[in-house]
């Protein structure tokens, strides 16, 4: 899913394309002139801008050429005339990604095309975080003695192309395990692609894997490279392998030995140019002997397997890891940045972590989108029925039940019910979306969710406006 800003100055065909793209799962964005567009690009950011050749002022030439200067990472594509495909190549050798003629043919062939255009900026953003990781180099951990002969083994497998099993609990860490041994390896120039075997269906996942051909299922209007193609040269990394369904256990066994593989519908057979990493929180072993699982499969995996520690067992990494993501999440919420006190350091280092890195980032990305202040406080830190409450009062103090002073009840432990967890997911949400002005996007990238996850939730709290 893309975000999408459509440019027209007829009403009625830049609703009809807004509608088609809504319903292939983009967000889309209206503007009805060049100038109201480039207002909203200035405020918001876009994947892909659709845009009408000929408009009364700024025209789809005028925004081509702003967007190439000051924006030239957002995908362009022009909607032209039939008499005005001459200027239509022209945008292109100006960079636009491609043109559609009015009227459209197709919404297959309309739809296809911003997918591609958005899956090249997908590509755009793989490279640029893969070269971030080179130059920067993945940090594994911060001197925690539970890390080092993990860091060490990662380092030795690395320089190999054995394939690399990745185990632990869910949000230690395993994808940036995974982008540190391809930052290590000598595929270090080609793409890193993930792909989590439990965020689609079992069909869509495959098509996301193997790619199709035309016509292949309902909906095939057009050949889709998978995302092996796209690995190519590079490492490709399978999130949750463990939920992946039997039938495609025993194709990606196939593909693990033979490194070949066809898309979906026939073609010809695919070489398969990539390093395998793996991940999982699953009980793998225990799964083989349900009959989840396929042995030869976990065998083929497994050559280097590698178990991450959970958080609670590398303490000295999470006060210095607490103040990196305190700081990436105050850059992406565009806000000053944040200090945590004595108090909040002695909360963070006493809580359970039961969700790992994952939960530590969500709670100070929560914090910081409610934080007023420049400094953290262990009450703002606090989430009765998370797990994560400041310290309960000393046996000598006052009684929990007795009065407490005033301003003074976010320190002393929570009283009642600890609230549901879906209630506090719901407020978060709600909190976010507010704070974003509605913008999906960056609401799902403060909150570590899929845009799409986000907007189940939206949906499963009637959230929406």
């Amino acid at each position: 899913m893309a975000r999408v800003l459509v440019v027209d100055d007829e009403p009625g065909i830049r609703e009809f394309v807004a509608e088609a793209l809504l319903d292939d799962d983009h967000e889309v964005a209206q503007a009805a002139s060049g100038e109201a567009a480039w207002a909203l690009l200035e405020r918001e950011g876009f994947d892909v801008v659709l845009s009408d050749l000929r408009m009364p002022g700024m025209d789809g030439m005028a925004l081509l050429r702003r967007l190439r200067e000051r924006q030239p990472d957002v995908e362009v594509v022009i909607l032209t005339a039939h008499g005005d495909v001459d200027t239509a190549v022209e945008a292109m050798r100006l960079g636009a990604f491609d043109y559609l003629q009015k009227p459209l043919g197709s919404l297959g062939e309309l739809r296809l095309l911003i997918r591609r255009a958005a899956e090249r900026r997908s590509l755009r953003n793989f490279q640029e975080a893969h070269q971030s990781a080179v130059e920067a180099g993945p940090e594994l951990t911060f001197g925690a003695p539970a890390m080092t002969p993990v860091v060490a083994a990662l380092r030795k497998v690395a320089v190999t192309d054995a394939t690399v099993l990745l185990i632990g609990e869910s949000g230690t860490g395993k994808e940036i395990a995974a982008r540190a041994v391809h930052a290590w390896s000598r595929r270090r120039g080609g793409p890193f692609v993930a792909v989590n075997c439990a965020a689609l269906a079992e069909q869509l996942l495959e098509s996301e894997l193997f790619g199709h051909e035309k016509g292949a299922f309902t909906g095939a209007v057009a050949r889709r490279r998978g995302r092996i193609e796209v690995a190519q040269g590079g490492t490709f990394f399978l999130d949750e392998v463990g939920e992946l369904a039997l039938p495609l256990q025993a194709k990606l066994l196939r593909l693990l030995q033979e490194r070949t593989f066809e898309r979906i519908g026939g073609g010809p057979t695919l070489r398969a140019d990539v390093r395998w990493i793996a991940a999982t929180n699953r009980d793998l072993p225990a799964m083989i002997a349900d009959g989840r699982f396929r042995e030869d499969l976990f065998h083929r995996l497994a050559v280097f397997p590698v178990v991450l520690p959970p958080l609670r067992e590398r303490r000295e990494d999470i006060e210095p890891l607490a103040e990196r993501l305190l700081a990436q999440a105050c850059a992406n919420l565009g806000r000053k940045p944040l200090r945590l006190d004595p108090s909040a350091r002695a909360l963070l280092r006493r809580a359970r972590w039961s969700g790992n890195v994952r939960e530590l980032a969500n709670t100070l990305e929560r914090a910081a989108i409610l934080a007023d202040g420049e400094v953290l406080h262990d009450s703002e830190l606090a989430i009765p029925g998370l797990g994560l409450a400041p310290a309960p009062v000393a046996p000598s103090a006052t009684p929990a039940t007795s009065a407490a002073p005033a301003g003074s009840a976010a320190h002393t432990a929570p009283a009642g019910e600890p609230r549901p967890l879906q209630d506090l997911e719901r407020d978060a949400i709600e909190a976010a979306l507010r704070h974003f002005e509605g913008n999906r996007i960056r609401t799902a990238e403060a909150l570590g969710i899929g845009v799409r996850t986000l907007y189940d939730k939206i949906k499963r709290y009637n959230l929406g406006e």
